[in-house]
């Protein structure tokens, strides 16, 4: 079976996938939103420890802006945000899951 080669360009799938989800922090972020239902800025700050606010929000702003994830504004006082996954971002869970996999064959 002849694999499809990829030709590098500005728009090729591997940039494209790089451009979306590529840095320390966006694949981490997701795995966390994809396996919760919804969640604050504070939980997911607790959930990733080694992440900085400023860089956690500005990673949530770039995942929401691009669709992978959502922004919830209750319109509350004081203001409550919550932070779901979208249906584009529940693609990326079956590349989640490869790392995860790829992970622990090189640990070996």
């Amino acid at each position: 079976m002849e694999k499809d080669r990829i030709h590098v360009t500005a728009r090729c799938p591997v940039r494209t996938t790089l451009e979306l989800i590529g840095g320390k922090w966006k694949l981490v972020i997701l795995q966390q939103l994809y396996q919760n239902d919804e969640l604050r800025l504070s939980e997911l700050k607790r959930l990733i420890p080694d992440i900085s606010e400023k860089m956690l929000i500005q990673e949530l702003k770039t995942l929401v802006q691009s669709g992978l994830a959502h922004r919830k504004n209750y319109g509350e006082v004081p203001p409550r945000v919550g932070y779901f996954i979208s249906e584009k971002g529940k693609h990326v869970d079956p590349l989640l899951r490869e790392i995860v996999q790829f992970a622990r064959r090189y640990e070996e």
